[in-house]
């Protein structure tokens, strides 16, 4: 008899490949100096992984709001609340060319409700991005995107992850 993959199977499968590639990315940018972005706090796990990750590092934080304990809530001076739109053009050049490792898990359940964003981050993230910089996303933000080039990221055999060098 063949079982369904339940909703918490998805909810384990997303977390772990989105932990292995985590881990992937730390030691590929181990020895370099930058920043680290996180675009969506959501309930601030990945960002709490992100420091023990990266625990040397500033870490800019993006969302609409910051729904979190305040032991998960970033630095005020780190931390950008608002629309995606008007947030990451606002902060681009205090940090122009400073980050080594953006992550932008801005997924939801309904692809639909998502309004095309997968389709303007990239943009909106591309000057915040230092040579060599990686990108990693639930969503193929950087698909087509000049200078930003595909690679493989270990940990996608159950939920599909994307990865991006930027030139």
């Amino acid at each position: 008899m063949k079982t369904a993959h339940s909703t918490l199977d998805r909810m384990i499968d997303r977390l772990t490949t989105q932990r292995v590639a985590l881990g992937w990315a730390a030691g590929h940018a181990a020895g370099t100096s930058g920043l680290v972005m996180e675009i969506g706090l959501g309930k601030g796990r990945t960002y709490d992984h992100l420091r023990s990750l990266f625990p040397p590092r500033d870490i800019l934080v993006f969302d609409m709001w910051a729904r979190v304990p305040a032991s998960l809530r970033p630095d005020e001076d780190r931390l950008f609340l608002g629309d995606f739109r008007d947030t990451l053009p606002a902060a681009a050049e205090r940090f122009r060319g400073a980050v080594r490792l953006a992550h932008a898990d801005i997924g939801s359940e309904r692809e639909d409700a998502e309004e095309g964003i997968r389709h303007w981050i990239g943009g909106l993230i591309d000057p915040f991005l230092a040579p060599g910089a990686l990108v990693l996303s639930d969503r193929p933000i950087g698909a087509g995107r000049r200078g930003w080039e595909p690679v493989d990221v270990p940990g996608t055999e159950r939920w599909a992850y994307h990865g991006w060098r930027v030139g």
